[in-house]
């Protein structure tokens, strides 16, 4: 069993804070490749929308999701650890599981295969910002909000 990636927020509040704090390196990112593509002034204002910003955005914030990979039995042994609610895709079949622990929608995402674990790391990075995270940290899915103001 072996991980990979860094990005681990245990609440909603670090995961918007993560994605804003990634925000000037997708900007980097963007205006770097505009550049390399030679992009004058009037194209990259045409083509360098917020939305393609934002898209790099996402993908920044899901590649550096950290990520488990381990057999099949490691995953049980972490699932039945857990309280948290499991969305696993993929075959019944293989011995391969990779997933992303998500404390803070109480969620464990997962994938499993057969042989090529990078591609599966990768798409399962993508599920877990989609199912996840996309929610949290473009509207806020307000939990710690109203938890807060309860306490109050």
């Amino acid at each position: 069993m072996h991980e990979d990636g860094w990005l681990a927020p245990t609440t909603a509040t670090e995961a918007r804070e993560a994605y804003s704090d990634l925000a000037p390196t997708a900007q980097t990112v963007v205006r770097e490749t505009a550049k390399a593509m030679s992009f004058d002034r009037e194209e990259y204002g045409d083509r360098v929308t917020s939305d393609v910003v934002e898209t790099a955005l996402d993908a920044l914030f899901a590649s550096l999701l950290e990520v488990t990979v381990g057999t099949r039995s490691e995953f049980e042994s972490v699932r039945e650890d857990s309280a948290f609610a499991v969305e696993l895709e993929g075959s019944d079949e293989v011995d391969n599981v990779a997933w992303h622990v998500a404390p803070a929608a109480d969620t464990i995402v997962a994938a499993t295969f057969h042989a090529e674990e990078e591609a599966a790391v990768g798409t399962l990075r993508r599920q877990a910002y989609g199912k996840v995270y996309r929610d949290i940290v473009k509207d806020g899915d307000g939990s710690e909000e109203r938890e807060e103001g309860a306490a109050s």
